[in-house]
């Protein structure tokens, strides 16, 4: 008990000389003035992202109410299932409509048009054209076949409020592989309803 006592007593004066030490006190004064930058850095840098955090969040559900609320308001329309005795395969989100139609027992015309996809400006007589005096332009593709197996002619169209002109004719396979050109005489379509031929 006593060399035990003996031991403990010396280590006692130690600390307790280290902890009242001017030296010791500046020591730790000094790491902890060397730390505490450090850790308002970091509080900071953790009260920003939560800050920004939060703000995403705010967004994003604010954006998920106004969707909702405009799909609430403003149900889908329904799809016209045809036109002029053309199917409609009308694919929601994409940019292009297909309209079928079959003539006779094995005659099919389909015809592929894009939404809007160019538009040229449009003169008045007694003014300068504006950005809503302007003319908007379709492509259409139009293929015409009789049965699976055979080879399909295909027109490249542009089509304008009051006329369609063929760009391109062509004869091909139902796999789209050799493309022959279109050989006969030129036409021109000046309306919906009315073909003329030309030189």
């Amino acid at each position: 008990m006593s060399m035990a006592y003996r031991l403990i007593r010396p280590l006692r004066r130690i600390t307790t000389e280290t902890l009242a030490s001017p030296l010791s006190s500046f020591s730790i004064s000094k790491t902890l003035t060397a730390i505490q930058p450090q850790l308002q850095q970091t509080r900071r840098s953790y009260v920003s992202e939560m800050r920004k955090s939060a703000f995403e969040g705010n967004i994003i559900r604010l954006l998920r109410n106004e969707i909702q609320y405009e799909l609430d308001r403003s149900p889908p329309s329904q799809l016209v299932p045809e036109f002029n005795l053309f199917t409609v395969d009308e694919r929601p989100g994409e940019q292009w409509i297909r309209l079928t139609r079959k003539f006779g027992e094995n005659e099919e015309i389909k015809v592929e048009v894009t939404m809007f996809d160019g538009s040229i400006p449009v003169q008045k007589p007694g003014g300068i054209a504006t950005a809503h005096d302007v003319q908007l332009h379709i492509t259409m593709i139009v293929d015409v076949f009789k049965g699976e197996g055979s080879d399909v002619l295909e027109f490249v169209c542009s089509a304008w409020p009051d006329s369609i002109e063929i760009q391109k004719a062509y004869m091909r396979k139902h796999d789209r592989m050799a493309s022959q050109p279109y050989m006969g005489p030129g036409f021109k379509i000046h309306s919906m309803h009315t073909w003329k031929q030309g030189v």
